[in-house]
């Protein structure tokens, strides 16, 4: 059984639906929401995946490192993740002395999920001496047998700090891994096979019959994404102007939408980043690749699970303090190679 399993399973579940029946995101919910904020001393975080209305309550919206990197900052001494488990772990690991609250301690990642530390070591000891590069979707535990962590927007940077003959082990996501690889030629590179159901499940058939009914459109594609080959596939064919595909981070794909001098934008990454690209540059027509590709753990972080996290003080995350004290280290390697960008 995975975590995954583990958590959403049936008894979860009933215990769930028993304490926190959903609410509509009402302009008196968002009040609420406000009002026990403060009362806290609480810093409301919410990723861009997460439901527009969670996202419209926050105080920062983004990816999970700067957002973790913002909390650490902010003067309050209670952070609120609306996002899934290892992001709320990230954000426990650089604020130890901070209590972190996740909504739903259900909410996990089928990428973080695709690798485990005992994986890892494993790994590890078939390829001594080795460095380990794990991508920031990866829980505490991994991040601990982890030499430098990296985002999708400085995975590349990572990789090429790392000397030329020593070998790499990247993880966990391949489309990721397989794009840094590519981009840095690197031969030694071994890339672990996970990947995130959702981002998978966006296919380079749906990409390029979407790029050929828009030809005077960008493209945005996440590099977690499988179809993220694909799109430069068609690029490479000239099938569509090169300079017209950007393979981003979430947080890249905010930058490049206020840049764009675009009429319209296929967008390739969960749907709720429609969200902000939208409110980032209202002018741009933002259209998904795949309008299905909704990660259902994001969406585990209700407006209910919300107003019961802050009326409760639930659920809280624990990070065993040697195991956060040696992810953290890898967090920091990765911060004095350089500016980490956005996050994934």
């Amino acid at each position: 059984m995975t975590v995954l399993d583990q958590r959403l399973s049936h008894d979860d579940a009933s215990d769930w639906e028993a304490s926190a029946p959903d609410v509509e995101p009402t302009a008196e919910w968002a009040a609420e929401i406000r009002r026990l904020a403060d009362a806290r001393g609480a810093t409301l975080l919410a990723h861009n995946y997460q439901l527009p209305a969670i996202q419209d309550v926050a105080d920062h919206v983004g990816d999970s490192l700067a957002l973790s990197r913002i909390a650490a900052e902010a003067p309050e001494g209670t952070i609120v993740f609306c996002g899934v488990h290892f992001m709320a772990e990230t954000a426990k690991i650089l604020s130890p002395d901070k209590t972190v609250l996740i909504p739903d301690a259900r909410a996990g990642c089928s990428l973080a999920d695709s690798i485990t530390a005992e994986d890892l070591r494993a790994w590890k000891a078939e390829h001594p001496g080795a460095v380990v590069v794990s991508y920031v979707n990866t829980t505490a535990a991994v991040k601990a047998e982890t030499d430098i962590c990296c985002t999708s927007s400085n995975a590349v940077d990572v990789v090429r700090s790392i000397p030329a003959d020593r070998e790499v082990l990247f993880c966990p996501d391949q489309f990721l891994g397989a794009h840094v690889r590519r981009v840095t030629g690197r031969e030694n590179m071994h890339v672990w096979a996970g990947e995130c159901h959702v981002h998978a499940g966006i296919n380079g058939e749906e990409l390029s019959d979407q790029a050929r009914s828009h030809p005077d459109a960008e493209l945005f594609v996440h590099p977690e994404c499988g179809c993220a080959t694909s799109a430069l596939y068609l690029a490479g064919e000239g099938a569509f102007p090169a300079e017209r595909v950007k393979i981003l981070s979430t947080g890249g794909m905010i930058d490049a939408a206020r840049q764009s001098q675009a009429r319209q934008v296929l967008v390739a990454t969960e749907v709720g980043m429609l969200h902000q690209l939208r409110r980032a540059a209202p002018e741009i027509d933002f259209r998904a690749v795949n309008d299905r590709a909704s990660c259902r753990f994001m969406k585990m972080i209700t407006p209910g699970a919300l107003l019961r996290c802050l009326q409760e003080g639930r659920d809280v995350i624990e990070v065993d303090p040697e195991i956060a004290e040696k992810a953290r280290r890898s967090v920091q390697r990765m911060i004095e190679i350089g500016q980490p960008g956005s996050g994934e």
